[in-house]
């Protein structure tokens, strides 16, 4: 192996990476970082929305017949009060079916009869048995049978499924219903439910297409329409996706529901303000209403923001509900519906993208390349995500790569800079170091000196400074070796260590010749230190190259700041004369004055 280190290192990165999404894995179980991201998720996928919706077109087949703010007005003004009565709705049904539009899909509730106007619910209903393409609405809820008895629905309303079933959850399952007048029920089969449901942000991304109430299970309105539209009495469920026809299925994410593809903002359909086609009725304008709803999809709903049936949809906060049901249909009849990756696949992407800048990081020697990689590489990442929705209508998750992205960039990096800085204190402590004796070297002698001067000036900081030369070292290495000297080097240089302080600076000065810079030390303590090392080397028995043990001693001179000198010449001139003093003296004592 080349470089054993090299590849060290990416065995390390790698695990690294590996702890890391151990520790995502961990941090998922938590309820509140699951919401966290599941929250800046859903933002990410309305923002997306927002972007392919612009190149998407709406199905021009499907036309809104609404109930605006000006027919609002205008109904006031007219019938005094609403909801109106339903005499108009018959008339409607009635006008509008002469010139043949493909469906009349009702986004309203008719649950009570009105006993002052029976004669106009009885119209309204033969209006309804009468038109085979008339769709009506009916809402599924959870209230308990003491504020309303549940009832049973007729059979013709129920859905065939001839394969697969639906697992009960919130969205699915329902225990009562909002029922609609029993005539009408009894008038049509062509009923379906509306209920819609929230994100935990309060905005609606997905749709239930099969309820299951009391055990049996009925359409979404929209879904019922798309059935017939397609020639298609049952369906079935297969591998989480619900299977009409050979060309048309709809994909379920987790809650059994229908991720929906949006198709712009408010205004995506047509629409046909109501107040216009009463107003064309009553002037027998058939020719309006032929522009308008021949071989048309015609929903009908309200659009008034004072009537409630206002949603937030990824891409419009005030959307009405009726075109929510019109876009669900839209995305059947497209095939269009947004299909999320498993948990699986989103977390291989998040490996393989963190490997890569983990990588890209170990290659990058430069601080801003690194940096303008990481922020390219999410840019590029959330235009492809994007892409790939805007293609193939698959949803891939962003906030997790993402997140992913950052905590390893950050962690290589740090890493690959703590080891570079240990390489760095590692070149620095050779540098500064006298590979021999382990003490520092020369250089570092000379910066530190320096630096207890200009403390001395600046605080008031007293240092002492001693040097040492081991006596007769020329004439030992003469008998015994220059091996031999290199042990004695050695073994003073430990007794040096061993007695003076971790804030003390020993170094070796030069050949046999050694000096401790004593750090916030006066004369007097200078005195005693430079005296118990002298006494601990005349003490010890060093062992020779070739194991014999003798005895070696050291004279040794003491300088202090202040007293013998204020520049780092100056000191060491001094503690110099006072060594030269101590050798001329005899040798082995410690000599602090000249």
């Amino acid at each position: 192996m080349k470089n054993p280190k090299k590849y060290l290192l990416y065995v390390l990165y790698a695990l690294i990476v590996a702890l890391l999404f151990g520790f995502l894995i961990w941090l998922g179980h938590f309820k509140a970082f699951q919401e966290f991201t599941s929250k800046v998720e859903q933002s990410s996928f309305d923002l997306r929305q927002n972007i392919i919706s612009k190149y998407k077109k709406a199905n021009t087949d499907i036309v809104i017949l609404a109930v605006d703010d000006a027919t609002y007005e205008y109904i006031m003004d007219k019938y005094g009060s609403w909801p109106i009565s339903r005499q108009v709705w018959s008339e409607v049904i009635n006008s509008v079916e002469k010139v043949k539009p493909k469906f009349l899909i009702f986004d309203l509730l008719f649950v009570k009869p009105n006993l002052n106007d029976v004669q106009a619910d009885k119209n309204f209903v033969n209006a309804v048995e009468n038109n085979k393409n008339v769709y009506l609405s009916m809402n599924f809820d959870n209230y308990s049978d003491d504020i309303r008895k549940s009832k049973d629905l007729d059979e013709k309303l129920r859905l065939n499924i001839q394969k697969g079933y639906l697992q009960d959850n919130e969205y699915v399952s329902f225990i009562n219903s909002r029922m609609i007048m029993d005539d009408l029920i009894k008038a049509t089969e062509n009923i379906g439910i509306i209920n819609v449901t929230r994100d935990n942000d309060g905005i609606i991304r997905n749709t239930t297409p099969i309820f299951k109430y009391k055990g049996n299970y009925y359409p979404n309105l929209s879904f019922i329409v798309a059935l017939d539209l397609l020639g298609q009495n049952s369906v079935s469920i297969e591998n989480n996706n619900i299977i009409i026809d050979e060309n048309h299925k709809i994909p379920l994410d987790m809650t059994q529901r229908a991720i929906l593809n949006w198709y712009g903002k408010r205004g995506t359909y047509k629409h046909i303000p109501m107040w216009e086609v009463v107003k064309s009725i009553k002037n027998q304008d058939f020719e309006y209403l032929e522009n308008n709803f021949k071989d048309k999809i015609v929903y009908i709903g309200t659009t008034a923001t004072s009537l409630s049936d206002i949603k937030s949809v990824p891409t419009e906060s005030n959307l009405a509900g009726v075109e929510f049901h019109a876009t669900f249909l839209n995305n059947i009849l497209d095939n269009n519906f947004i299909k999320k990756v498993s948990p699986e696949i989103d977390f291989f992407v998040s490996i393989v993208l963190c490997f890569l800048v983990g990588y890209i990081v170990l290659k990058t020697s430069s601080v801003s390349k690194t940096i303008f990689f990481l922020i390219g590489a999410i840019v590029l990442y959330g235009i492809v995500a994007t892409y790939i929705m805007y293609k193939w209508n698959i949803w891939i998750s962003v906030v997790l790569p993402c997140i992913s992205i950052i905590a390893t960039f950050i962690l290589i990096y740090c890493e690959k800079y703590l080891l570079k800085s240990k390489d760095y204190e590692q070149t620095y402590k050779l540098a500064v170091t006298d590979g021999l004796t382990q003490l520092y070297n020369h250089r570092y002698f000379q910066e530190q000196i320096i630096n207890q001067i200009n403390n001395f000036e600046r605080y008031g900081t007293v240092f002492s400074l001693i040097l040492i030369d081991i006596d007769f070292f020329k004439k030992f290495n003469d008998t015994y070796g220059h091996q031999s000297g290199d042990c004695v080097l050695k073994q003073v240089a430990n007794i040096l260590k061993k007695n003076s302080r971790t804030s003390d600076i020993a170094c070796r000065y030069g050949g046999e010749e050694m000096s401790i810079i004593l750090t916030n030390t006066n004369k007097k303590e200078a005195i005693i230190t430079a005296q118990k090392i002298c006494a601990a080397v005349r003490n010890n028995k060093f062992t020779l190259a070739n194991g014999e043990k003798v005895n070696v001693t050291i004279s040794v001179g003491v300088a202090t700041v202040g007293k013998d000198g204020s520049k780092p010449q100056e000191l060491i001139e001094y503690s110099d004369k006072c060594l030269y003093k101590a050798k001329e003296s005899g040798r082995n004592q410690v000599v602090f004055e000249v």
